[in-house]
């Protein structure tokens, strides 16, 4: 029995539910990269960094081609980027949401300490 299409899906996102698979994937935007490319950037020891390039990989986000001794690491689909951009502009609408429902809140909180500092 095929797995239902809503249990692959969320696989796939916790396949990118890592910080430094997102910052591999933001990198990569830029093109291929070498692990020795990528490790001053995202900021993890070459070991774990390939911990996670092998989760990308076996999942399929990201392929390897070898050049000599190097593996050098790219996106498998583009597309990935456009959902990474669309989770920037989510996160950045909820942001935004936030900052105008605290400001919200900080001027009722000035109205009331006026209102009552008035009687």
């Amino acid at each position: 029995m095929p797995r239902p299409i809503y249990d692959v899906k969320a696989q796939f996102f916790k396949t990118l539910g890592h910080p430094a698979r997102i910052r591999v994937l933001e990198i990569l935007a830029g093109g291929p990269r070498s692990v020795s490319e990528l490790q001053p950037e995202v900021g993890l020891e070459s070991s774990h960094l390939s911990q996670q390039l092998a989760i990308l990989r076996k999942a399929g986000v990201v392929q390897a081609e070898r050049q000599g001794s190097l593996m050098i690491y790219s996106v498998a689909d583009p597309q990935v980027f456009e959902l990474l951009s669309v989770a920037k502009q989510i996160i950045m609408t909820s942001l935004s949401s936030a900052e105008d429902m605290l400001a919200d809140l900080d001027s009722m909180s000035y109205t009331q300490a006026e209102e009552n500092a008035a009687r």
